[in-house]
């Protein structure tokens, strides 16, 4: 679970290929529902637009959560397959891409769709802003109050942040910090109170 990017805020270009008008639109989504709500608002907006065609890839684009993609009514894969294929390649995680194809009269091929999308899609990634986000995961560490101190401080050194402790019969700490952090941050904990402190992913019983 690596670094990666999404998209950070909404953009629009506008392409030309042999007079057919591409209106480009990149929103960012983190589902399906919000995904397609757009879709339609754009179909409402242009009802006489040729063809409206969407991508969109939810999560990391490497290990997608999910992804979906539509030619609506251009020749199979000559939209929204390369559609997809640009926000993959370009790491532009948690986004849509909506292209509104305005028909310029002369017909573009199978091949010159494919490059016609995929470049409309390019091009307005070339403008958009990408935000870097690390994957985080949530801790619970149970130890002694004597220990308390000592957690605090190795948490500090992993960059975690604490977002909940409760005292009982000892103190369970509520850490979030780098998925990729984890294991290295269980393992000090135990060392550092020679195998006291117990580490677990989710909360302990009442």
């Amino acid at each position: 679970m690596s670094i990666y990017t999404i998209l950070a805020a909404p953009i629009e270009s506008t392409t030309e290929e042999k007079n057919s008008d591409f209106l480009t639109f990149l929103h960012p989504v983190t589902s399906r529902e919000e995904a397609i709500a757009h879709v339609e608002l754009y179909r409402k907006k242009y009802p006489d637009a040729n063809h409206v065609c969407w991508a969109y890839v939810i999560g990391n684009t490497r290990q997608p959560q999910t992804q979906a993609f539509s030619d609506d009514g251009e020749p199979s894969g000559t939209a929204g397959k390369p559609m997809l294929h640009v926000l993959t390649e370009r790491d532009v995680g948690n986004s849509l891409a909506v292209v509104v194809r305005y028909f310029g009269g002369v017909k573009l091929g199978a091949g010159g769709l494919v490059r016609a999308y995929s470049g409309a899609v390019s091009e307005a990634v070339n403008c958009a802003q990408l935000v870097q986000v690390t994957p985080s995961v949530c801790l619970y560490v149970a130890v002694d109050f004597a220990k308390e101190t000592k957690i605090r401080h190795i948490v500090n050194n992993y960059q975690g942040q604490i977002l909940n402790v409760d005292y009982a019969t000892h103190v369970t700490l509520e850490i979030s910090l780098a998925a990729a952090q984890a294991e290295l941050f269980t393992q000090q904990v135990i060392n550092e109170t020679a195998g006291d402190a117990i580490v677990r992913s989710r909360p302990p019983e009442k």
